[in-house]
């Protein structure tokens, strides 16, 4: 299945450079390009865009109400958000997980690394780059906000120890080798905490394992 990606960028020839790179994936295809965040929203909305790419700092609206708007539109339900910004120490990548980006990468990401996480935010994915990951979460709990829908203790104890490793960034095939599961089985469960808790993706499980003290900062 071909990807429909939406480039949102106001630097001309850093979309123009997205651009190229997307369309020479042969399972992805750009199909509007944004220079402000409003207009992000509305070609989103107008191409039926599967994923966009979205940087943080736009004029007329920035790229952080912009996800939000996209997060919070029925109509929109299935759209991924991938946050590309420039320093890995943004302030407001945060704020823009918490209003529904799936994942965030520095602009310094390598060409076929921004295509692979096109493809793992695509699929369902969260998508953390590493680096910075720590300094984030010692953000989520300075500033605490409010659990998506309800907090871990609804869970079971094997969903407990999911959620854990999912915080922790491993992917369901490194869940399920570190847990004794099978792929599918820790596939379910994931997707049984993410209606359990009103998870939209992974990024949102992050968020609730560290926020509500399940997963501490440096742990392992």
């Amino acid at each position: 299945m071909t990807i429909r990606v939406l480039l949102a960028d106001d630097q001309t020839l850093v979309r123009e450079a997205f651009a190229m790179l997307v369309e020479s994936a042969p399972d992805m295809e750009v199909v509007g390009q944004a220079a402000t965040g409003r207009e992000a929203v509305e070609l989103t909305r107008a191409r039926r865009a599967d994923l966009v790419v979205m940087d943080i700092r736009m004029p007329d609206l920035d790229g952080i109400e912009a996800t939000r708007r996209i997060a919070a539109d029925d109509d929109l339900a299935g759209v991924k958000v991938l946050v590309l910004t420039t320093y890995d120490t943004d302030e407001n990548i945060v704020d823009a997980l918490r209003a529904g980006a799936s994942g965030f990468l520095v602009k310094d990401t390598r060409p076929a690394e921004l295509l692979d996480a096109i493809r793992t935010v695509a699929a369902g994915d969260a998508l953390l780059s590493p680096g910075p990951t720590a300094r984030l979460i010692e953000r989520f709990l300075r500033n605490p906000a409010p659990p998506v829908a309800a907090g871990p203790e609804c869970l079971s104890s094997r969903e407990r120890e999911v959620l854990t490793l999912v915080a922790r960034g491993l992917n369901n095939t490194e869940i399920a080798e570190a847990l004794g599961l099978s792929p599918l089985t820790a596939k379910t469960h994931v997707s049984r905490m993410m209606g359990k808790l009103g998870a939209r993706d992974r990024a949102q499980l992050v968020i609730v394992a560290y926020e509500s003290g399940l997963v501490a900062p440096g742990s392992r």
